[in-house]
């Protein structure tokens, strides 16, 4: 089962937010990867990635040894983790995140748990991307002027795809 929500709240030492993710992972038996909201452009985005790295896995052309960092690579765009990880990463202070969870035993209750020993609040707007969101992600002016509004998420699907092709 897959998961997507978002979530605001502040973030003090980064490596300690990850140990903290990492060790309620491991004790409820599912799967958590994390990503700076900034650069996400709507659920989407999140689905589009973790299906191309699923499907990745399965036909053994996956870069990384998990399905979360796999999940990483594809949502970000990009080739290799040491681009993918800075580009989509978690930053110290005031944040938005999105989380992606993994795993067949996922309730809304465990979800909750997770958000609250983490002291974050459920936050789902933040997903929603803009032309900030896409220029970040490194889609030029040009490129998006190519479509209309409404198909702007979809300027990100296309970076997710092109990973299959540049790996």
């Amino acid at each position: 089962m897959l998961k997507i929500i978002g979530a605001k709240g502040n973030i003090g030492a980064v490596d300690k937010f990850l140990e903290e993710i990492n060790s309620f992972s491991s004790k409820n038996n599912v799967l958590i990867q994390v990503f700076n909201a900034k650069m996400i452009y709507g659920e989407k985005h999140l689905v589009s990635a973790y299906e191309h790295a699923k499907r990745a896995i399965e036909e053994g052309s996956n870069t990384t040894n998990s399905i979360a960092m796999e999940v990483l690579l594809y949502a970000s765009g990009e080739r290799q983790l040491k681009l993918g990880i800075p580009k989509m990463g978690i930053k110290k202070g005031q944040a938005t995140i999105a989380f992606v969870f993994i795993g067949e035993k996922l309730t809304e209750s465990l979800i909750n748990e997770f958000l609250k020993s983490l002291d974050l609040s459920k936050e789902d707007k933040v997903l929603q991307g803009n032309i900030n969101t896409l220029k970040k992600f490194g889609i030029s002016s040009q490129e998006i002027k190519t479509v209309k509004e409404d198909k702007y998420q979809d300027l990100i699907l296309e970076k997710i795809a092109m990973v299959d092709i540049i790996k």
